[in-house]
């Protein structure tokens, strides 16, 4: 066991992984660190597509569209099947007013170079038989914006890909104390169950966890946990052929936006936002919702009602259809819905890689690379300074905020 690195991450979900694996390619001896095993966090309990149609408008969709293009590269280079798969999206409207909104939010994107665009009712129920048919339109974006990957086999392939540059993983690793330099505050090594490890570069890849690895260096990441849940079918036949998403699902993810739908009260307690999709063992995965509970992960029973009963609306069909299990997790959540990819002024070799939400699995590919970059001290491919964890101190203004 080596006891010196050039940058050790800690945290091996997709983000974490994908930070290492880059940082081995371009040379750095390399360690990546979990509590757990490798993609036992948030990126086991996820869906599975990367897309740009649930993006704001600006960097948001820049960086997802970035990674989406990656991620054929990657596919196409890698050895390890992640079970990449192009895969369209449809953004269903149930309503002329939802309509209106989300033809509003597409001519922004159309206009910023992005391919989507509005159907209507009729092309609609020709793309997906099953769908309810007093649906208004939808907003669909084809497979150059939406793609489909494993995320479990995805953290696995930047992991067994890192190693064929040197990469080594030590899983169920308690990291016990983070030793900085008394004199410059720099970083100088790990304690942890495996022993101490010497670095100068840690990259806190931690996710909704970074908080806790924050405060081992006096560092206030303000990223807290956000749950979602997922419901799970038995194998069935084709019931849609796209990525299906509900416009609520914009109102369950932004805070910004304002718009009241027709629903129950369960459903809006619970925070409810359809969405499906197939696995590719042909099982549904079927959800979902955002809700602050702390890091309680226990699926709840009324969250589960409530998603059958969004479900059922928009395809009537899985009413027959037999749910075989449930499972929920915490996303990373920043309170302006932009994940934290930077260096920390105050702690020279020190850099946070978290914040995603409920894009870590489409942001990876890009965010690995981003790292690097920084890392190397070279220039990112695009101007990504409204990522800095400086924008939450008292001095933000003056480093790109």
């Amino acid at each position: 066991m080596k006891q010196e690195y050039d940058a050790i991450v800690i945290g091996a979900g997709a983000i974490g992984t994908s930070v290492a694996y880059h940082l081995a390619r371009a040379g750095y001896q390399t360690a990546v660190l979990d509590r757990g095993d490798i993609a036992s966090g948030s990126s086991s309990h996820c869906d599975a597509v990367a897309l740009i149609c649930d993006k704001l408008p600006g960097i948001d969709t820049k960086m997802g569209q970035a990674s989406i293009d990656y991620f054929g590269e990657l596919a196409r280079t890698f050895d390890y099947d992640f079970e990449y798969c192009p895969k369209g999206c449809l953004y269903i409207c149930e309503t002329q007013p939802e309509f209106d909104a989300a033809e509003n939010y597409c001519r922004k994107q159309q206009a910023d170079g992005y391919a989507m665009r509005m159907i209507g009712h009729d092309e609609l129920c020709a793309m997906e038989p099953h769908i309810a048919k007093d649906l208004t339109g939808a907003l669909f974006t084809p497979e150059s914006g939406s793609v489909a990957v494993s995320p479990y086999k995805l953290c696995f392939a930047f992991v067994e890909e890192g190693k064929k540059y040197g990469l080594e993983s030590y899983t169920y690793c308690t990291i016990q104390k983070i030793n900085l330099d008394p004199d410059t505050n720099a970083v100088r090594s790990l304690e942890t169950n495996y022993g101490t490890f010497h670095t100068k570069r840690i990259i806190n890849c931690a996710g909704a966890w970074a908080s806790f690895v924050g405060r081992m260096t006096g560092l206030d990441i303000p990223i807290e946990p956000r749950k979602g849940t997922n419901l799970v079918s038995e194998q069935t036949g084709r019931l849609c052929n796209h990525k299906i998403l509900e416009y609520g699902y914009m109102l369950s993810k932004f805070d910004s936006i304002h718009f009241k739908r027709n629903v129950s009260r369960l459903v809006e307690e619970q925070n409810i936002a359809f969405n499906l999709e197939y696995t590719n063992a042909c099982n549904l995965l079927v959800g979902g919702n955002r809700l602050f509970r702390g890091y309680d992960t226990r699926t709840e029973i009324e969250t589960m009602r409530a998603i059958c009963e969004r479900a059922v609306r928009f395809y009537p069909e899985l009413a027959d259809i037999k749910c075989i299990r449930a499972y929920s997790g915490v996303r990373p959540f920043v309170r302006d819905h932009l994940p934290i990819v930077s260096d920390v002024d105050s702690i020279p070799g020190y850099y946070i890689a978290a914040g995603h939400e409920g894009d870590g699995i489409c942001f990876s590919p890009i965010t690995g690379k981003f790292m690097e970059q920084i890392i190397s001290g070279k220039p990112t491919d695009f101007d990504i300074s409204r990522l800095d964890f400086a924008r939450f101190s008292s001095g933000a203004a003056a480093k790109g905020a």
